[in-house]
């Protein structure tokens, strides 16, 4: 996923001279590794204009996925992620049960939304970008994610947790979810703009034998 930076502990990165390898940062090595995000402490959301004139945020309530960091080479590091439509919640009812139909992502034949990353960059400091084939319905296109590392930590039972929030822009059109309503004022329902937000708290893996 490439978010290695202990705010904390890091020591502030130098530039290195032209020609040779970028110094590894122990701290920063020692993060690497398998991490499972943990669904209870993480959330998938997103905000769509209505209307044209005001947002409706939502989210989806389950979800499951798996990191891999590597703190020496960060552009090696991958990210999984499934998300269940059939969890969406906007706090109204009636809206969700639309979302979850065919005019929208119609949840009975095309379950689960997924991201696969292809590629890992780190922007600077903190700021990484994310790069891999996000999947709804049948339809698959490319899709990057700007992410913040926010830390890393061990949590009371002892696990070894990292977290990071980001987002990214989509056009809900560029995967076939084109349902909308004109409005008499002139304008239409739904935005084809949808932002996409991530806030994820992964767990380390414990080694194996």
């Amino acid at each position: 996923m490439g978010l290695f930076t202990r705010k904390r502990t890091a020591t502030p990165a130098t530039a290195a001279p032209a020609g040779t390898a970028t110094p590894v940062d122990p701290a920063l090595a020692a993060l690497t590794g398998d991490y499972t995000i943990d669904p209870a402490h993480s959330s998938i959301g997103f905000t769509v204009r209505h209307a044209m004139v005001t947002n409706v945020k939502g989210s989806f309530a389950e979800h499951e996925g798996s990191l891999h960091l590597d703190g020496s080479a960060p552009s090696r590091s991958t990210a999984s992620l499934d998300v269940r439509i059939e969890s969406v919640d906007t706090g109204i009812k009636d809206r969700d049960a639309h979302l979850r139909g065919e005019d929208f992502f119609d949840a009975g034949r095309f379950p689960l939304m997924t991201f696969r990353s292809t590629a890992a960059e780190q922007l600077g400091g903190d700021r990484y970008r994310l790069t891999g084939d996000l999947t709804i319905k049948d339809v698959t296109r490319p899709l990057s994610i700007d992410l913040e590392f926010n830390g890393s930590a061990t949590d009371v039972y002892g696990n070894e947790r990292v977290g990071f929030e980001g987002g990214a822009e989509i056009l809900r059109s560029d995967w076939g979810l084109t349902w909308n309503a004109a409005l008499e004022t002139g304008g239409v329902m739904v935005s084809d703009k949808v932002k996409l937000t991530f806030d994820i708290s992964a767990v380390k893996s414990a080694p194996q034998a």
